[in-house]
Order: structure tokens, then C-alpha cells, then sequence
């Protein structure tokens, strides 16, 4: 079939061809034009077929689990309304056996129920979640996406990085989901979160990774040791302890929290290389050591007299603690650690965690203008 050159006629089959957005429109103009209906479903199935969403969810889903928790605690007893009046007698008082007048009342206990997200990491049933979600509690109960509710124990948890570890009582193999590399990530792959928000099982959304190691300094976190990735797929209460996967349905990261108020719709997850080594550290001890060095640090300012233009300034030293005993001082600027450049307090955190409990720190620092190479052993936060 011919296209005749009439200009209106050419018009009219453009405008027939602009709706047909997956055909190639030079196919469509030196050949044969499909039916717009029967070309459009052909490529809706296309797409259906080919969803990686899709797919990646089905590879993770049966792992996803909902974690019901109860906890108890302690509240003010109430006096149910009885009337002051009543109260102010002391017969009345002493009958019903309420305290004195003016004596502070028995606490009462109450159960609190809470729900958070978890996914299942490995076959003999052990479940990776957030801290703050198992928290305290003195029943964890795991939900399967078959329907099965499962007892759970936890295994161990570290509040500094949020991580804990549940393990399944019953028997395996269970659903796993594949863990994935956080530390080849890239600003702008897919991001996909999976968990159960307000409740609301199996819910997913995507989005894209924001970016990478945002520390959780600074959002204002100062108690958890974390870089966290950013991402704006949404997360929201009751996401916490899911999984973060990538396109290709493996665990990047957990998601952990969300930025509420101004420059909402932030979601931040745990990489799952941190959480995995964290993981192995609970399983098998219980808990986690973590490196420290005993300094207080700051950044480098214009004008605080450093001498220097970026690097990180030691505000304290920690009598006694590794960093004093390899003569580190206050005021000295940290300039390298183990060779890299040191920009901001967040990256020697990141070389401490690296170097380890009882590994080497080399640091270059500029002290008074010179520059002096110190070697350093970080111990267990806690410890001497």
C-alpha cells in the first residue's frame, strides 16, 4: 500500500498513528497501518507480560511478613469516675482499698498492641525488622502472606542501627527473598518499598533511589549510628522493617522511617549490606559491637582557626580512650583516615565502622600547621 502525498490526508494518518505511542512511526507510515484498538490491546499486554514490578514482587512477596507485637505497660490507675466527693472519704477509701488522699496511685497494667513490616532472609526461618518495631514486647507474632500466623522469638537486637532479628518457631523451609549489593546502588535505579502501611498487607509502591548515604545526623537523628538511602518511593507507618527492593526483586535496604511535615514524601532505608553484617552479629551473639575511638568532633569552619580549609575537627578527647592513648588532641583536624579524604564527621564514623573492633585507623591530621600520620585501634563502644 501506497501513502498518497495529499497534505490533508497525510494529517488525518498521523493523527490516527499519534495514539499508537509503541509503534515506530516510520513503520507506520511505509506500512500497512494496524486496526488503533486491536495495536493498543496488543501492547497493553505487552506491558503486562513485561512488568518488572510485577515480577520482582512475585520473587519477594511470599517472604514479606506482617509483625503483630504486644507489650505491657505500666499506667496511672484511675479512679472510674467515682465522684471527689466519695474519694475524700477516708471510709470510703479504705472499703474499696484506694489509696490515701494525696498518695500517688498503684500503676496499672495495660497491653499495647503495635505492627511493623519484616521479610524472611533465610530458610530456617529467620526474619530481619527494625529495632523499634519488636521493642520491649513480650509476644511477637509473624503473619505470612499464605495466611499462616506464625510465634516468633527475637533473636537479638541493636538499637544504635535500628536492626533486629525474629526467629520463626515451626518448621522450614520457609519463603526467602534474595538479598541484593547496597554498595553498588546508583542515584535514579528503581526503588520498589513492599510492606503493610496502617495495616494495609502486601502494599507496594516505587519510586527511584534519591540518593545515598544521607546521615541520619542529619534528620535530626543523633542516637543511631546509620547512612541511610533515600528514596521517594512511599513509606509510611507500619512500612518500618520491610524490604526495599530493586528492579530486580532483591533487598537493597529496609525501610526505616519517613520525613513527616515539610519535605514530606522522604522515605530512608537501612542498606542491606549493613544490615546483613548486623544480622550475622545478632545471630550469633546476641549483640553487636560497635567501633569507637573516644573523640567529640565538629567541622571545619572558616575563621576557627584550624589553618586548614576541610577535614574534621577534634572538639574532645575521651580520657584514657583509644584516640588519647595514640596522642590525639583537642583541636587537631583529621584530614585522611586509612587513606581517604575526610570531608565530614559522618565519613570517619564510616571508617571507624569499616576499620572494626581492634582493627587499624590511620589518620593523617593537621596539627598547628604539620602534619603528623597516627595509628589507632578502635574498641568496642562500652569497653577500654
Amino acid at each position: 500500500m501506497q501513502v498518497r502525498r495529499d497534505p490533508g490526508r497525510r494529517d488525518l494518518r498521523l493523527g490516527a498513528i499519534s495514539s499508537l505511542a509503541l509503534l515506530p512511526l516510520t513503520v507506520a507510515l511505509v506500512g500497512e497501518l494496524q486496526p488503533p484498538v486491536q495495536a493498543s490491546s496488543r501492547a497493553a499486554a505487552a506491558l503486562g507480560s513485561q512488568s518488572f514490578v510485577a515480577a520482582a514482587v512475585r520473587r519477594a512477596g511470599p517472604a514479606v511478613v506482617t509483625i503483630d507485637t504486644e507489650r505491657t505497660v505500666a499506667v496511672a490507675g484511675s479512679q472510674g469516675g467515682v465522684p471527689s466527693s466519695m474519694l475524700n472519704d477516708p471510709l470510703f477509701r479504705q472499703f474499696f482499698g484506694l489509696p490515701s488522699q494525696g498518695a500517688q496511685p498503684r500503676p496499672v497494667p495495660r497491653t499495647e498492641r503495635g505492627q511493623g513490616s519484616g521479610f524472611v532472609y533465610q530458610a530456617d526461618g529467620l526474619v530481619l525488622t527494625n529495632a523499634h518495631v519488636v521493642e520491649r514486647t513480650s509476644k511477637v507474632t509473624v503473619g505470612m502472606q499464605d495466611g499462616r500466623r506464625i510465634p516468633g522469638t527475637v533473636v537479638g537486637m541493636d538499637k544504635l542501627t535500628d536492626l533486629a532479628v525474629v526467629r520463626l518457631q515451626g518448621k522450614g523451609p520457609w519463603p526467602t527473598v534474595p538479598l541484593g549489593n547496597s554498595d553498588k546502588l546508583e542515584v535514579g535505579e528503581w526503588a520498589i518499598a513492599v510492606g503493610n502501611p496502617f495495616g494495609l498487607d502486601n502494599t507496594v509502591t516505587m519510586g527511584i533511589i534519591s540518593n545515598l548515604n544521607r546521615n541520619a545526623a542529619k534528620l535530626g537523628i543523633t542516637d543511631k549510628r546509620l547512612d541511610l538511602i533515600q528514596t521517594d518511593a512511599a513509606i509510611n507507618p507500619g512500612n518500618s522493617g520491610g524490604p526495599l527492593l530493586n528492579a530486580d526483586g532483591e533487598v537493597i535496604g529496609i525501610n526505616t522511617l519517613v520525613r513527616t511535615g515539610p519535605g514530606a514524601g522522604l522515605g530512608f532505608a537501612i542498606p542491606i549490606n549493613r544490615a546483613r553484617d548486623i544480622a550475622r552479629q545478632l545471630v550469633a551473639s546476641g549483640r553487636v559491637l560497635h567501633p569507637m575511638i573516644g573523640i567529640g568532633m565538629d567541622i571545619v569552619r572558616p575563621g576557627d582557626g584550624t589553618g586548614v580549609a576541610q577535614g574534621v575537627r577534634v572538639a574532645s578527647v575521651v580520657a584514657g580512650g583509644p584516640a588519647q592513648r595514640a596522642g590525639l588532641r583537642q583541636g587537631d583536624v583529621l584530614v585522611t583516615a586509612n587513606g581517604e579524604q575526610l570531608l565530614q564527621p559522618s565519613q570517619l564514623i564510616g571508617a571507624v565502622e569499616k576499620a572494626g573492633v581492634g582493627g587499624t585507623l590511620k589518620l593523617g591530621v593537621s596539627r598547628a600547621g604539620q602534619m603528623v600520620q597516627l595509628t589507632l585501634v578502635p574498641v568496642a563502644i562500652g569497653g577500654g
